[in-house]
């Protein structure tokens, strides 16, 4: 179940991504940090689907934990557009919010996994 969740919540989060870097490239012209953060934000669903036809229990965990540092690479590159002024406060602390959801869920499949594992 938690996975169905995080698979759902990882492609809507990649699908604001994609209208993230369209804005930025289209109204911003921003192109370079908007190639950045499509890269990643939507590697980190594609790994948890990638995880689903793992060879093992230990390359899923492999491709979870891949997709975690994708996440946390995305929220830097959410940071740094709203500090140079590309990002409104009300649609970053929106992505923020769903990247650090995402982090946490991540973290804790992780972690479920490994105790599972042993």
């Amino acid at each position: 179940m938690s996975k169905s969740i995080l698979k759902d919540k990882s492609y809507q989060f990649a699908i604001r991504i994609v209208k993230l870097s369209q804005f930025l490239q289209t109204d911003k012209k921003e192109f370079v940090l908007s190639k950045q953060i499509l890269r990643s934000g939507t590697a980190i669903g594609a790994l948890i689907r990638e995880g689903e036809f793992a060879q093992s229990k230990a390359d899923f965990i492999h491709k979870l934990h891949i997709s975690l540092k994708e996440a946390n690479e995305t929220e830097y590159w959410l940071s740094i557009l709203f500090d140079t002024n590309y990002l409104e406060i009300k649609l970053f602390e929106s992505l923020q919010t769903e990247c650090k959801e995402l982090i946490a869920m991540l973290v804790s499949s992780i972690k479920t996994l490994k105790k599972a594992k042993n």
